[in-house]
C-alpha cells in the first residue's frame, strides 16, 4: 500500500476500491529530470499514484495524481507510469479508471514532459473500445491534460474545486473568469457534453463504483451479469404518467428500478444510462419533455423535439454499447428537430451521427414508441428501418409522417375547419395510428404501458444470440 495512504490522492484510491485491495505499482520511481534545480525537488512516485485493486471483486487498474509533489504537474516519469499502468489493463483486460488533479505539464522537463504525456494519448486512442475508462476530476485538468478526460468514456467532476479547461478563461477573447468561468464544473457538464455527473468527491467515487459493476471488464468478457431479485413480469403500474420525464419510466422498467444516468446535464432532451434487465446491463437511450425533481415538481420542460446536442450524445452512447457488447433500448417520443439557429448549425451531422450509430451497432435493439413519433426524427430513434431487431408500441402511440391535422391543413388548403378536422381524423386513422404501423410492420407488437417491463425481457432474451455481420471495411469513416 505504502504512499496510498499518506496524502490525499492515496486516499482517494482507498475510498475507491473494497477495502486493502489495492497493490501500488511503480512506488519507488521519481523524476530523473535534473536541469533547473530538479534534482534537489523532492518527487515521491513522480507525482501520481499507479497500482491495481478491485470493486466488489471487479478488477480494476487506477491512478491518482498527488497535488502536494510538484504541485501535481505530469513530468516524463509520471506520464509514463500511467503509459505503463494502461499496457497492464490491455494485457489483462481490465478498466482503467484515472483520478485527476494536475497543475498541467511540469515545464523543468520540457519536451521530455510532452514526449512521455504523449503517450498517454496512444495508450487511450489503442484501450479505446477494448476496456471502460473513467475519469473523475477533483482539482484542475487544463490544458493538454483536458484532452485526457475526452478520450475516455466516462468522466465526474467535482462540483467545487473541479475545474477543466484547455485555454483558461482569462484566455478567451473577451472573457474573464468571473465574466464566464468556462473552467467550472457546471459550465463544463452542461456545454461540453464530456461530463457525466458533478457531485462532491464521496459520490462521484460512489458513481464510479456503481459504473463499475454495471459495465463489462472488456469487449470480450460481459462479466457485467448479477441476479435479478425483480418479478420480470412485474406490472409498471405508474409508467405512463413518467412519458414525459423518461429517465423516471426508465427506472420504473429497470430491474429494482435503479437506472444510471449519463451525461445528465448535456442534451436534456435526450436521456441516455445503463440499468439491468434480468441480471444483465442494458444500455438505454430515450427522448425528454420533462424534467421532474424529487419532489415531484416539473423542474423543466422542452418541445418534444431532438436538439443536435442530444442526438450527439445518444450517438456518443450507442457507439460505446456497441463496442462493449452492451444491447441497446430506445424509447421514441419525438415529433421532429429542434428549430433553433443554434441546434442548426450542427443538426445534420448530429443526427447523421445518430442513424449512423444505430444502424452500425450490431448489438440488441429493441425499441418502444411510447408516444408521438413523427418523420424523420421518428426513423433516425432505432427505427425498423435503420436496424431495429423488435419495435413495440403502447397501444396510444402515433407514427407517421407529422400531426394529422398539419397533414390535413397542407393536403387541402382552403378548406374549412369542418373539412379538415373530417380529414385529420381520416388521416390520423389511415396513416398515424400504431395500428396502421403494425399492419405494415413497422410495429412487431402493440402493447399496454404497464406491460413494457416484461415484454422488454422477453425480447432481449430472444435476441441473445443474435449475431450479425457488416461489410468488410477498415472503419466507418463518420
Amino acid at each position: 500500500m505504502s504512499n496510498a495512504t499518506q496524502s490525499l490522492a492515496g486516499t482517494r484510491i482507498t475510498s475507491l476500491l473494497d477495502a486493502n485491495s489495492f497493490v501500488e505499482i511503480g512506488k519507488s520511481i521519481t523524476a530523473r529530470a535534473t536541469d533547473f534545480n530538479m534534482a534537489e525537488k523532492k518527487a515521491p512516485s513522480d507525482g501520481v499514484i499507479t497500482g491495481y485493486g478491485v470493486i466488489d471483486g471487479n478488477l480494476v487498474y487506477v491512478y491518482s495524481q498527488d497535488a502536494s509533489v510538484l504541485n501535481g504537474t505530469v513530468g516524463e516519469m509520471h506520464a509514463k507510469k500511467i503509459s505503463a499502468l494502461y499496457d497492464l489493463a490491455m494485457k489483462t483486460g481490465a478498466p482503467v479508471i484515472g483520478l485527476v488533479d494536475c497543475a498541467g505539464m511540469r515545464l523543468e522537463e520540457a519536451t521530455d514532459a510532452l514526449e512521455a504525456f504523449g503517450g498517454i494519448y496512444l495508450k487511450q486512442t489503442l484501450a479505446s473500445g477494448m476496456i471502460p475508462q473513467i475519469t473523475a476530476i477533483f482539482g484542475t485538468c487544463g490544458g493538454g491534460m483536458a484532452v485526457v478526460p475526452a478520450l475516455t468514456d466516462f468522466t465526474f467532476i467535482e462540483e467545487k474545486k473541479g475545474r477543466m479547461f484547455v485555454n483558461t478563461p482569462n484566455a478567451l477573447e473577451g472573457n474573464y473568469i468571473q465574466k464566464k468561468d468556462t473552467s467550472a464544473a457546471s459550465f463544463q457538464s452542461e456545454e461540453t457534453g464530456l461530463i457525466d455527473r458533478t457531485g462532491s468527491e464521496a459520490e462521484i467515487l460512489g458513481w464510479i463504483r456503481q459504473l463499475v459493476g454495471l459495465l463489462p471488464s472488456n469487449f470480450e468478457d460481459n462479466d457485467s451479469f448479477d441476479e435479478c431479485a425483480d418479478d420480470l413480469n412485474r406490472v409498471c403500474a405508474d409508467i405512463a404518467a413518467c412519458a414525459g420525464d423518461t429517465a423516471l419510466a426508465l427506472s420504473r422498467i429497470a430491474d429494482s428500478n435503479l437506472f444510471f444516468e449519463t451525461k445528465k446535464d448535456y442534451g436534456k432532451d435526450m436521456v441516455t444510462g445503463f440499468m439491468r434487465l434480468n441480471g444483465a446491463t442494458v444500455g438505454a437511450v430515450a427522448n425528454r419533455s420533462e424534467i421532474y425533481d424529487e419532489e415531484g415538481k416539473k423542474a423543466e420542460e422542452f418541445d418534444g423535439t431532438i436538439s443536435a446536442r442530444g442526438a450527439r450524445k445518444a450517438a456518443d452512447f450507442v457507439k460505446f454499447c456497441d463496442a462493449f457488447d452492451i444491447p441497446v433500448l430506445t424509447l421514441t417520443n419525438t415529433t421532429g428537430f429542434k428549430a433553433t439557429l443554434c441546434s442548426e448549425k450542427m443538426m445534420a451531422k448530429s443526427v447523421g451521427a445518430l442513424v449512423h450509430a444505430f444502424a452500425d451497432a450490431t448489438v440488441p435493439k429493441v425499441n418502444v414508441v411510447i408516444g408521438k413519433a413523427y418523420g424523420t426524427a421518428y426513423v433516425a430513434m432505432n427505427s425498423k428501418s435503420v436496424g431495429a431487431d423488435y419495435v413495440y408500441a403502447w397501444d396510444n402511440a402515433e407514427i407517421g409522417m407529422m400531426d394529422a391535422s398539419l397533414a390535413a391543413k397542407i393536403m387541402y388548403p382552403g378548406e374549412d375547419a369542418a373539412v379538415l378536422n373530417e380529414k385529420a381524423a381520416e388521416y390520423r386513422e389511415l396513416q398515424s395510428s400504431v395500428e396502421s404501423a403494425a399492419a405494415r410492420g413497422y410495429v412487431d407488437t402493440v402493447i399496454a404501458p404497464e406491460d413494457t417491463r416484461k415484454y422488454v425481457i422477453g425480447a432481449f432474451e430472444m435476441l441473445f444470440t443474435k449475431r450479425e455481420d457488416r461489410p468488410a471495411k477498415k472503419h466507418s469513416a463518420v
